[in-house]
């Protein structure tokens, strides 16, 4: 892909496209909701388009900018245009009146805006600009960037920062690769950090450890010291950053060690708020690990607002191009790695489509010889983001959404849920009412699972868990758990269910779902059709587990119990019942409000 300087345009063409954009802007009309797109297509990528802005972010540090700059001049361009934006913040005003200080500031700023006059640049257009009064990191981080279009691309650069002569040349190459290659584009990518991986935000700032031959990672951290980033998410980011801020919400996420530093400096700095953004979208970032503390983006640490002293350098520059691996070699998408906020690796785009792709997408979750079916037939959506919540909070990983929406499905699969799309599971179309059609997928679905070595939890959407992950059952006295009441049941595994569970026992449960009444459910309906069976030995579950109806729950209730799973019969609004018992896990944006990072098990 080449990236040609662009000439300038003859003047009557200018004034051509001058009025065709004010004729095209005439016509539009402003949407002012916030955009979530799901699509897994790059709208319309033109690397023929392609345009690269520098922002450099300064503030009355002359030698660490002049350290900045000088780097940046040295860098390797070609033929590109590369464009330079230097956003200069005013000094802040002191307190006293002292005309000595005041005076000392004034000619600060004087003495760095006389070096960037005289700053040549020869590779596009130089701008600087220089704030009437004094900004904050934050606004200068947020304020210095609104795209113009898809094709355009935000280097963002501290003044502390020094940079390789070859990170444009990466940064271009990753740009072709995971941008405009239809095959390695994701939507879920926001940027490309060029500082080295450093500190696990969701465990206190555990150091990451990374083997020396991943060179690319996905992770869910922002990397201020030498950011790229991507058009279309950087704009999401703006408008659910003006919402916020207009309502008046913080962005408080627990068990991210970025909440300290928020609680601590308040607006002053930025990344709590794309953190907090980050974690609503389920978006990642595009990493290096070069090994031996190498990176083509180094900090400097200088004293200012995130160090009161120079800490020094937090990594080693790379000056030239390594000999012990090939800097531009790009692998496909497909094959990085990604991870989330507690540095725990996630799958994300696992869609099961057939009962076929079943045993393959059960590799990528955790090795434990008991999963979670969670039936999402009838779950409000809002209900679904606050179980999530509540999965998380209790440590529940093995578990597969199900259900009709594929536009549901498609974002929890984004986001690195596993999935099934129940409407495609089996072969050719399924007669009957909507209970007959889903009793016929769970039924085969579980008769899968059994036959695959598995127990099987299945669960309503409208349930939670509240104190424990459903319970390891153990007891080897019992094979068939349930209440009739609530579509909540136990299998194990054996000989005896996988002979009963058979093709003859789902056929004759979608028969009797035909003819069942508007309050059966999934689980009555295997009760009933197993209470005369003397095969399976079968028992209750509240023998287990605590279950509280919050459609009749009362303030003189309790939830706590050994383990407690709460749920609600739709006697009054989800929102008000969760409300009445603290289960509420959600912000005013309908994201969770902490990260939770549980000990990992390795995938088999």
């Amino acid at each position: 892909m080449h990236f040609k300087r662009r000439p300038f345009l003859p003047f009557f063409l200018v004034l051509s496209l001058l009025s065709f954009a004010a004729i095209l802007l005439y016509s539009c009309h402003y949407n002012s909701s916030l955009p979530h797109s799901h699509s897994n297509a790059n709208s319309n990528p033109n690397p023929s388009k392609f345009k690269f802005i520098i922002k450099v972010l300064a503030y009355n540090r002359l030698a660490p900018l002049k350290r900045c700059l000088l780097s940046l001049s040295r860098a390797e361009y070609g033929l590109d245009r590369v464009d330079l934006h230097i956003h200069l913040d005013h000094f802040k005003q002191p307190e006293s009146k002292n005309l000595s200080v005041i005076h000392e500031k004034v000619e600060s700023d004087q003495q760095i805006l006389g070096f960037l006059d005289g700053f040549r640049w020869p590779n596009g257009e130089k701008q600087i600009i220089y704030n009437s009064e004094n900004r904050g990191l934050q606004a200068q981080w947020i304020e210095a960037w609104w795209p113009q279009s898809d094709d355009e691309f935000a280097f963002v650069v501290e003044d502390d920062l020094e940079l390789s002569p070859l990170f444009y040349k990466f940064l271009k190459k990753a740009i072709a690769t995971y941008y405009y290659d239809k095959s390695n584009y994701h939507p879920s990518i926001f940027g490309i950090s060029l500082q080295r991986p450093r500190f696990v935000a969701g465990k206190h700032g555990n150091k990451i450890e990374l083997d020396t031959d991943t060179r690319l990672i996905l992770y869910q951290m922002v990397g201020t010291w030498g950011q790229l980033l991507f058009p279309k998410p950087w704009k999401e980011f703006r408008l659910w950053y003006n919402h916020h801020k207009a309502k008046d919400i913080k962005p408080l996420l627990q068990g991210m060690v970025t909440t300290g530093w928020y609680k601590k400096m308040g607006e002053r700095i930025w990344t709590p708020w794309f953190i907090k953004f980050i974690h609503s979208r389920g978006y990642f970032n595009i990493y290096t690990n070069f090994g031996r503390e190498r990176a083509l983006s180094v900090s400097h640490r200088d004293a200012g607002v995130n160090y009161g002293r120079n800490a020094g350098p937090d990594s080693v520059l790379i000056m030239q191009k390594p000999t012990d691996f090939e800097l531009y070699e790009m692998k496909p998408l497909g094959t990085l790695r990604w991870y989330n906020f507690c540095f725990k690796e996630v799958f994300p785009g696992r869609i099961v489509n057939g009962l076929n792709q079943l045993g393959n997408v059960l590799k990528t979750v955790q090795n434990d010889k008991t999963m979670t079916l969670v039936s999402l037939y009838g779950t409000r959506e809002l209900a679904l983001r606050n179980l999530i919540c509540h999965f998380e909070k209790v440590g529940l990983r093995n578990y597969f959404f199900l259900g009709d929406d594929l536009e549901l499905l498609s974002d929890l699969a984004r986001r690195g849920h596993p999935v099934i799309y129940g409407n495609r599971l089996l072969d050719g179309d399924i007669s009957g009412t909507d209970f007959t059609k889903q009793t016929v997928v769970k039924g085969n679905l579980i008769r899968r699972f059994l036959e695959l070595g598995y127990n099987i939890w299945l669960m309503d959407g409208n349930m939670v868990p509240v104190t424990n992950a459903l319970p390891e059952l153990s007891d080897q006295s019992f094979e068939f758990l349930a209440r009739d009441d609530v579509e909540l049941m136990f299998l194990r595994n054996s000989l005896n269910t996988r002979n009963v569970w058979n093709d003859l026992f789902v056929s004759k449960l979608a028969e009797k779902s035909s003819k069942s009444s508007e309050k059966e459910n999934f689980v009555n309906l295997i009760s009933k059709a197993l209470e005369k069976s003397s095969y399976l030995k079968m028992g209750t579950l509240d023998e287990w587990i605590v279950l509280v109806d919050l459609g009749t729950y009362n303030k003189d209730s309790t939830v706590k119990g050994r383990d407690t799973v709460v749920y609600w019969s739709g006697l009054s609004p989800v929102e008000r019942e969760l409300e009445n018992v603290s289960l509420w896990l959600l912000d005013e944006d309908s994201s969770c409000n902490a990260v939770v990072c549980q000990p990992q098990s390795k995938p088999k």
